[in-house]
């Protein structure tokens, strides 16, 4: 990471991007783009579509880094170019848009009201291969379904124990277990997660930062002692299902919290939209998504 990369992440306003679909979220994300599963035959050619769009949204005028200020990349992303240089370096050299590393392979079965993330063969020989390529930092979802004190305990400890081997490598992990938006006591797993959140913190080694990527709290400012964590590179919040509309309102509740949004950036664009129309549509979620990351 640079120190420029750093500065940006730690203060400039702004949010952050997430184009890092999988693939067992690709198809639903083209399906929004107005692209039907009939229009591809194999998973190369679905690939190849979401690069695409990926690679349109990047290349849209109001996608540069004075609103925009990072991307989550999924790992063929980064492996692809856009605008004719590698993904990465074309976010930062020519957007100002620092690159992060969708890093996780999916989800584990639920077991004690989490899913926790699947083993991630090969985790160092991808770390490294992202730091060559110019990624700041990484990013790995689990899930919390329910409020267990020993789950969302084990959730929390297999992030942080992953993110000390991203951090060896140089790299800025962003540590995301995310809480269902619909499960009937969202805000106590809130609590527990706070608790948990705060305890692995208090324990990293001095100078040692991560950043926090989680679900828009119930009660507003929840997160607060968070985002003031000397641990704490920065707070994002992810959309998590709720429409554009419903996120940025309640993201603008949070003090300090950015968004890290990923449907709710794309919404309301379409395949079959003309370049102007395209960037208009964007530029209007980028928009509002940036107000709401800036306000309070």
């Amino acid at each position: 990471m640079t120190d420029a990369q750093a500065a940006q992440m730690t203060s400039a306003p702004g949010f952050i991007a997430a184009l890092d679909q999988s693939g067992g979220s690709t198809p639903k994300a083209l399906r929004l783009y107005g692209v039907e599963e009939d229009a591809y035959g194999s998973e190369a050619e679905m690939f190849d579509l979401i690069h695409q769009m990926r690679a349109r949204i990047a290349q849209a005028p109001a996608f540069t880094g004075d609103k925009v200020i990072g991307a989550i990349l999924f790992e063929m992303t980064m492996d692809r170019e856009i605008g004719g240089k590698p993904s990465a370096r074309f976010l930062w050299e020519d957007r100002r848009v620092v690159p992060f590393l969708k890093i996780d392979k999916g989800l584990e079965e639920e077991a004690d009201g989490v899913q926790l993330m699947k083993p991630i063969p090969d985790l160092d020989a991808l770390l490294d291969r992202a730091v060559a390529a110019g990624i700041f930092g990484t990013k790995m979802r689990s899930v919390i379904n329910a409020a267990s004190e020993n789950g969302i305990a084990a959730n929390v400890a297999q992030q942080f124990e992953i993110a000390a081997r991203i951090s060896a490598k140089g790299l800025m992990p962003i540590i995301e277990p995310e809480v269902t938006i619909s499960i009937a006591d969202k805000a106590r797993a809130e609590e527990i997660l706070l608790a948990e959140l705060t305890r692995h913190l208090d324990a990293l080694p001095e100078g040692r930062q991560v950043m926090l990527k989680l679900t828009l709290p119930d009660q507003p400012n929840l997160y607060k002692p968070l985002v003031e964590h000397p641990a704490v590179m920065r707070v994002v919040a992810l959309s998590g299902g709720y429409s554009r509309d419903e996120a940025n309102a309640k993201l603008a509740q949070n003090t300090g919290v950015i968004a890290s949004f990923s449907r709710a950036l794309t919404e309301g664009l379409s395949a079959r939209q003309s370049d102007a129309e395209f960037n208009a549509a964007i530029g209007k979620s980028i928009d509002t998504i940036y107000a709401a990351s800036v306000a309070g």
